[in-house]
């Protein structure tokens, strides 16, 4: 199967300190003075970039860093690869793995000539530090660990996607991972069959695996693998007001939740910030979120994980259904998804597993697989052939000369002999009933 990946992120050029002022007043992007902060005011708010990530607070992050900021997870981020040089990363990569083949065996350099700052976005937003204790951008858990797993999308890689994000899966699963996110889709419904082990292995080690599900702005018109599988928490996105964005998110019925993806804010490779936009955004948003309920809840399995971030969703104003195509459960809430009594499960809240799905469509596969004996089985000698004449078939035996030939033949005599004395018989009967007169001309023939 050949897919061709896409992130599901959008950078917005411009200006950070213009950027920042625009958010920070809900105003559009137009070149203003760097905003002054209100006398007064704490230190956090201050902060430009602080200040700047709004669903802090809209979102309920800071009021769940009271009970944990994540300590004890370990987020997988599978990606273009976490930058070395910024300093919101000091202390919170643990390791990391390459590949795409191109990138460095840590993970930490970044691979592809249009996508290499992604990886840096996508985990900064998951678990940045800042750069001070109330400056410079903070990710949604910033006491949770990072693995830099760095693949190649498109032409950045000769290695196919597909074996890439499966060994991916399976490394991060193997150094830790109680979180994995992709925020990448292949704009295709279907995905290749390896990725049903890939994603199963981690599955079966309790990963919470979260997933981007793709921009309409980027030309993805519905939602696409690895967002389709089932098992895995897609994250659909929605703008400043809660409503679905129309540039910056897809919809689809795969969609469980949904988190900011407007005017995000991301710590680039090279430790520039940017503003951008989409649900590769939103995806490390709600990782981050699942690695706060890790850390407050360590006794909860995956599936108990999800369930906590979708039953205490908020629930979205336009929404018309639960699950909703274009929201999911609803909007994520950080503070009740950590601190709400919720009712606990014992099997997977967004219906269908990966595992009942295989066994219904991938119909050549067999669960459990037919095992071969373990020894060798010994069967009885076959009895000898019957010996068998080589003469022509068209010449009689013995055999039908005996039991065949002459038996029809004197059956044939017998049957004629007795046919003709019948005949006989019945002829002599009627001449002898037939009267007796004297014959005489007739009148025609007597002549006078």
């Amino acid at each position: 199967m050949t897919v061709t990946p896409r992130r599901v992120g959008r950078l917005a050029l411009v200006p950070l300190t213009i950027a920042i002022a625009a958010l920070l007043t809900g105003a559009t992007f137009v070149p203003t003075v760097d905003p002054t902060p209100s006398p007064g005011v704490g230190a956090a708010a201050q902060d430009p970039a602080r200040a700047a990530e709004y669903w802090l607070d809209e979102y309920g992050v800071r009021t769940a860093w009271q009970t944990t900021r994540g300590k004890g997870s370990t987020i997988a981020i599978i990606d273009t690869g976490i930058g070395r040089s910024p300093v919101e990363f000091a202390g919170a990569v643990a390791g990391g793995a390459d590949f795409s083949g191109v990138g460095a065996s840590d993970g930490r350099l970044p691979v592809g000539a249009v996508d290499s700052n992604h990886g840096s976005w996508v985990a900064s937003l998951a678990a940045s530090r800042g750069t001070g204790a109330d400056t410079g951008m903070i990710g949604v858990a910033p006491e949770a660990q990072l693995l830099s797993i760095s693949i190649g999308f498109g032409a950045s890689s000769s290695v196919p996607f597909v074996e890439q994000v499966a060994s991916a899966m399976r490394w991060a699963v193997d150094n830790g991972a109680d979180i994995i996110n992709l925020s990448f889709t292949t704009n295709t419904l279907s995905w290749d069959q390896s990725w049903d082990s890939a994603f199963q292995y981690a599955f079966d080690h309790d990963v919470v695996v979260i997933v981007a599900a793709g921009n309409k702005g980027s030309g993805t018109d519905e939602v696409g693998a690895p967002a389709t599988i089932p098992g895995v928490l897609t994250v659909g996105g929605v703008n400043r007001a809660g409503q679905a964005s129309e540039e910056a998110s897809t919809q689809g019925i795969t969609i469980g939740i949904s988190a900011p993806s407007e005017e995000l804010l991301g710590v680039s490779a090279d430790g520039q910030l940017v503003v951008w936009n989409g649900t590769s955004g939103a995806a490390p948003i709600v990782a981050g979120i699942a690695a706060l309920v890790r850390s407050a809840h360590p006794e909860l399995d995956a599936d108990n994980v999800i369930n906590r971030i979708i039953r205490t969703a908020r629930p979205a104003a336009a929404a018309t259904a639960s699950p909703d195509p274009k929201y999911g459960y609803g909007l994520v809430d950080a503070a009740a998804a950590v601190s709400a009594n919720v009712a606990s499960v014992s099997s997977s809240p967004l219906g269908m597993t990966l595992k009942e799905w295989v066994r219904l469509y991938r119909r050549a596969d067999v669960d459990p697989a037919p095992q071969p004996s373990s020894s060798p089985v010994t069967l009885p000698d076959l009895p000898a052939a019957d010996r068998v004449d080589a003469r022509s078939p068209l010449l009689p035996t013995a055999d039908t000369l005996r039991y065949g030939t002459v038996p029809l033949i004197a059956g044939t005599l017998a049957a004629i002999l007795v046919a003709l004395g019948v005949t006989a018989a019945a002829r002599r009967i009627r001449s002898e009933r037939a009267p007796r007169t004297p014959s005489r001309p007739s009148k025609e023939y007597f002549h006078l």
